[in-house]
């Protein structure tokens, strides 16, 4: 098992979260102690969940929560910049970032399905 912080998803979810704390320092005060805060907290509850993903012995559910975690946080990034809080260049940056999350999450939870080990029944066959 890799050391979480050497998984390239790590890397993408700490840059993820680094720029929203940078981009949430310039909202107008009426955003920064609500949006921004939740963006920034939901950004650290993904950064504590690849953790908990990589220890986990079957990384499915984690996975699971990570992805409906992750969806309000681009949720979130949308309403930003809907509310012209991101730049063109900014929203650009959090869609790469995005995809690029989404991507290395959804094939790790469908290589920790394929690898999911069917249960026994009690005839001692897997069902």
């Amino acid at each position: 098992m890799a050391l979480y912080q050497d998984l390239p998803v790590f890397a993408d979810v700490y840059a993820l979260t680094q720029k929203i704390f940078t981009v949430t320092q310039d909202f107008p005060r009426e955003y920064k102690f609500t949006l921004g805060s939740d963006m920034k907290r939901d950004a650290l509850v993904l950064l504590r969940s690849i953790y908990r993903i990589n220890k986990a012995r079957d990384k499915v559910d984690h996975l699971e929560a990570f992805l409906d975690d992750f969806e309000l946080l681009k949720l979130e990034i949308r309403l930003a910049a809907d509310l012209k809080l991101l730049s063109l260049k900014k929203q650009a940056h959090f869609a790469e970032l995005t995809d690029k999350i989404g991507r290395q999450i959804t094939g790790w939870r469908n290589a920790s399905l394929k690898a999911r080990v069917p249960p026994v029944t009690a005839g001692g066959r897997a069902q």
